[in-house]
């Protein structure tokens, strides 16, 4: 597959998602962490045409110069933008009219995709890898806004829950061992540069907590023993009155999930998801065990199966060694966000296909649950 016909795959993929919503799902927004489907199609675009057609396509002529406004994230080097919580009052421009848009940079990326100058097809494998990042917004920020229907809506299935295979202890000698990304091949500049680190004996779990687990955690008090939390956690379920995963629900003594194809009840096999950092770290304590280092994780997952839920580690978000911010707007992407985050490894089942490798650093704060977030166990021998 070559590069163009690699660029509209992806951009077909993010329509293909919306392709059973109505026309008033398109603008949810329930909370200002999330952004409505018709942003997420509009700010992808926004991307290609601001990085890559306005700096270096001199023929191009942007097509609504107001959308720098409206679809810009968090690139304060391209000025005024939306305010985050307000992405979900713009009823204009319409659906449509945001297909439109696409379709009109579409052309025009396409135009330049097939002159084939280097400089020009890097940014569009990263303008292609942020895209997929949105793909998979869109699915969890949708999920999050279709929760507060008391309908219970179903619009795709993904297949969010399937039975864990039985876990057993993988243990790592201690070793000098090398991390981060190798090759000539895609990647984020916050996974370079590889570098050695230094790993002390362990062992990790080779499967995800399942929903029983987590709820043996729950019914034993796990939610009101304030020994097994970090004390930013402890407030945290505290203020909210947090006593099960994001999405759970208790009806006549049964628990039930919603997802994405409706209400269903909880499979007690599958992998636990929807929790936070908190929520993980104080699991692994009450088990007398711990979360996996992003180093431990990255050094092992070739002995287990990964991919069906962002898996908390227990590294702050840091920057490696050698690291260097990108000049311009670039280098926003990434460097900007390395305080007060935690790294999650591996991928989840709402991530495009083709968009994780070992190396992936995701990172959020810790409070954040609203992503298929979940947890793999992990301890010193």
């Amino acid at each position: 597959m070559n590069l163009s016909e690699a660029f509209q795959r992806v951009r077909d993929h993010s329509l293909n998602l919306c392709s059973h919503l109505i026309t008033e799902d398109f603008s949810l927004q329930a909370s200002e962490e999330v952004s409505p489907p018709k942003w997420h199609l509009a700010h992808t675009t926004w991307f290609f045409e601001q990085f890559i057609l306005v700096p270096n396509d001199p023929s191009y002529v942007v097509k609504h110069p107001q959308f720098n406004f409206l679809f810009n994230s968090y690139y304060n080097t391209l000025g005024a933008r939306t305010a985050r919580n307000q992405r979900g009052l713009m009823s204009r421009p319409s659906v449509d009219e945001v297909k439109i848009y696409r379709a009109y940079v579409d052309g025009a990326m396409k135009k330049l995709i097939e002159k084939n100058i280097p400089v020009i097809s890097e940014l569009v494998i990263l303008g292609m890898n942020h895209e997929q990042q949105h793909q998979e917004l869109l699915i969890t920020d949708l999920k999050y806004s279709l929760w507060f229907n008391p309908l219970n809506p179903s619009v795709m299935d993904i297949g969010e829950y399937t039975p864990e295979q039985e876990s057993t202890w993988v243990s790592f000698d201690s070793e000098i061992y090398e991390i981060g990304h190798i090759g000539d091949d895609f990647c984020y500049d916050n996974e370079l540069n590889p570098h050695k680190v230094y790993i002390n004996d362990f062992a990790i779990s080779s499967g995800l907590v399942t929903n029983q687990e987590y709820l043996e955690f729950m019914e034993a008090g796990g939610y009101d023993d304030p020994t097994f939390w970090h004390d930013e956690g402890w407030a945290w379920s505290k203020e909210l009155e947090v006593k099960a995963p994001m999405y759970w629900e208790q009806k006549d003594g049964a628990w039930f999930y919603y997802t994405l194809d409706g209400l269903k009840p909880i499979d007690d096999a599958a992998a636990v998801a929807h929790i936070n950092f908190y929520e993980a770290s104080a699991f692994a304590s009450w088990k007398g065990v711990r979360l996996p280092t992003e180093f431990e994780w990255e050094v092992s997952q070739n002995k287990f199966e990964w991919g069906k839920r962002w898996e908390w580690t227990n590294s702050a978000y840091l920057a490696y060694p050698g690291f260097k911010v990108a000049p311009g707007a670039i280098g926003e992407y990434n460097g900007k966000f390395m305080i007060n985050q935690m790294v999650l490894r591996g991928s989840s089942v709402a991530t495009s296909e083709g968009h994780s490798r070992p190396t992936y650093r995701n990172f959020f704060h810790p409070k954040y649950r609203w992503q298929f977030m979940g947890i793999r166990l992990a301890k010193s021998l």
